[in-house]
């Protein structure tokens, strides 16, 4: 929160989108691209990301083993346990997919604390995610059942099941990207009503300052940007390896 907003509190309420920063259109096919907050802020994370891993795997050694390896390899090992304990062991390639949504919807979340928006509070971030799992399920269907398990598994367990079978496998992306999204981006509407209830409160007491918005905000901000942050993200994907597990589940 900037100070001017301190010393005026908030005013009014207003819930919008990422804001578009700029526009450019390419020539020649007349396409115009918005770069958007999420994007900035999503190549923000992309490069704090990279800062952190190459931090703590530079000059890695077999012996006299640093700090920060030492952090390295209990992260890899973390996120292997639990791939081994929730799908087994011989599915361990997926970890670094499950690891890197891991920490992308972390940091993704965490970055409000220094005041940018949450690019978890972009549905489209969060329904690419989802698309993406989406399209790791369906290969493995087709991988385990072949091309015609796959589509026939769509018929049972009567041929009038077709249509809901169909809009049940198309909900999936749309469902885990509204869970995640609808989380952040509730606990950012209800922070800046907060923020505007608190102000009005001081003004009711007759403050100059609203000094009411100093504490409480900070208080929720714990919950909505530490702890929910990190347990959508846990969600998105222990839910990530129940549907690729499930998807696997006949070739067990």
């Amino acid at each position: 929160m900037k100070l001017s907003d301190f010393l005026t509190g908030v005013k009014e309420v207003e819930v919008n989108g990422p804001k578009v920063i700029t526009s450019f259109t390419i020539p020649g096919i007349d396409l115009t691209i918005n770069l958007t907050e999420t994007i900035v802020v999503g190549w923000i994370v992309i490069l704090i990301l990279l800062a952190v891993i190459l931090f703590l795997t530079h000059n890695m050694q077999v012996r006299a083993v640093t700090k920060r390896q030492a952090i390295a390899e209990m992260l890899v090992e973390t996120v292997e346990n639990l791939v081994d304990s929730s799908m087994g062991k011989k599915f361990r390639s997926f970890a670094p997919y499950i690891a890197t949504i891991f920490a992308f919807s972390c940091f993704g979340s965490l970055i409000s604390l220094i005041g940018l928006r949450p690019v978890t509070g972009d549905f489209n971030t969060t329904f690419c995610w989802g698309l993406m799992t989406f399209v790791l399920v369906e290969r493995a269907k087709i991988k385990t059942s072949g091309i015609g398990g796959f589509l026939k598994g769509f018929f049972e367990p009567i041929p009038l099941m077709l249509p809901l079978n169909l809009l049940s496998e198309a909900a999936t992306p749309v469902s885990m990207g509204f869970r995640h999204f609808g989380n952040v981006a509730g606990g950012m509407i209800i922070t800046s009503l907060l923020y505007f209830a608190l102000t009005a409160a001081s003004t009711a007491l007759g403050l100059a300052v609203p000094v009411l918005t100093v504490g409480i905000p900070a208080l929720l901000s714990v919950y909505f940007d530490l702890f929910t942050g990190f347990m959508q993200a846990f969600i998105f994907i222990m839910l990530t390896m129940a549907y690729l597990d499930s998807a696997f589940g006949s070739e067990e």
